[in-house]
């Protein structure tokens, strides 16, 4: 009877163990007993943007991989959730880490996190989004408001060469907890204000969440209808949800729409349409400089980046490149992100075609 006792209870703890991690988010933390001083932990913030899952963190992983084959590195998306978050960070610190790498759902509330591992010297690479704590070994970005500004400056002409001297646009920004939200919508503005359109209608997105921003761009063509000339989407993300109501609304014909991070919906969007522009940025060697740095810290090395420091905070920031249908072949296709095939689906085949993409 106590060995079938010990039995059920070792399931019990067993089964408890694994709603733990799962309610975590994590993967399998210290499973396979990896070294805690060859282990880096990268958190990142949420799924509902593709490129998280489908680059990010395949990229990150498979660097240091090659840079560190015996390293390992403990996973975690947070979906949106700073709290989430805050608790995956103390369960990737108690499994035993020497780097986080974190990509903030909240860029104030992350400043706990970055204490928490400072007070267990744990460095803290930022990626993506900057922590608002000027206390991190790094930061790896891209120019975020260069990135509104050509967003702004690209529907500015696009208005321009449709015709349009004047007119109403409306702004759908980025959630108001994402520090690069804010940058990219300073830089929108930056162009977008002293032009000759008018912003009717501006939206801060919670959580970047499209269906929030197409339930707000439906209230918007309610009120404005064909008025509306044009729309500044902070990401694909939210321009997908802004188009789906235009069309939905009956707007015809559909205003420019901006766009970022160059999701292949939002390619397809674009060789069809309904999306002007996106902006490219090369998550590649984001997510490559970030596994190179945090294998550096590994080793104890003095990391250095290639633009001016942040705060004091050593940074390298990328530049981002406009994606229009006059370009597709030479940046995402020719960077190998998507293949023709990939692209140009039999929904696509005859846009496509006429795009010369092919």
């Amino acid at each position: 009877m106590r060995v079938a006792g010990s039995r059920r209870a070792a399931k019990l703890i067993a089964s408890l163990m694994f709603v733990v991690l799962f309610l975590g988010g994590c993967t399998a933390i210290g499973a396979n007993g990896a070294d805690p001083e060859r282990t880096i932990a990268l958190l990142l913030p949420e799924s509902k943007t593709a490129r998280y899952e489908a680059y990010d963190r395949p990229l990150f992983e498979a660097k240091v991989a090659e840079l560190c084959p015996e390293c390992e590195v403990i996973y975690a998306n947070a979906d949106q959730d700073p709290v989430k978050q805050q608790q995956q960070a103390e369960s990737a610190f108690a499994q035993g880490i020497s780097v986080l790498v974190l990509d903030p759902v909240d860029s104030s509330a992350a400043v706990t996190i970055v204490a928490s591992a400072l007070s267990r010297k744990i460095p803290v690479i930022s990626y993506d989004r900057l922590i608002g704590s000027p206390e991190l070994a790094f930061w790896v970005s891209f120019d975020n408001e260069k990135v509104g500004a050509l967003q702004g400056k690209a529907l500015v002409e696009r208005l321009a060469a449709d015709g349009h001297s004047s007119g109403n646009i409306a702004i759908i920004n980025g959630s108001p907890t994402d520090n690069n939200a804010r940058l990219f919508t300073r830089g929108a503005h930056s162009v977008i204000d002293g032009s000759a359109y008018t912003v009717v209608a501006e939206f801060d997105t919670p959580d970047w969440s499209p269906d929030k921003a197409q339930e707000w761009m439906a209230s918007q063509v309610t009120q404005f209808g064909n008025s509306l000339i044009g729309v500044y989407a902070a990401n694909d993300a939210t321009a997908g949800g802004a188009i789906a109501a235009l069309k939905a609304g009956g707007v015809l014909p559909l205003p420019p729409v901006t766009g970022q991070d160059a999701e292949l919906t939002a390619i397809q969007r674009i060789v069809s349409g309904d999306q002007y522009m996106t902006i490219y940025k090369d998550f590649k060697r984001e997510a490559e400089i970030a596994a190179g740095h945090a294998v550096a810290l590994l080793d104890g090395k003095t990391l250095v980046g290639q633009s001016e420091e942040t705060n004091g905070i050593p940074t390298t920031l990328l530049s981002p490149v406009i994606v229009t249908i006059d370009n597709i072949m030479e940046t995402v296709v020719a960077d190998g992100v998507y293949t023709v095939e990939q692209i140009c689906t039999s929904e696509y085949a005859h846009a496509c075609a006429r795009a010369g993409i092919q």
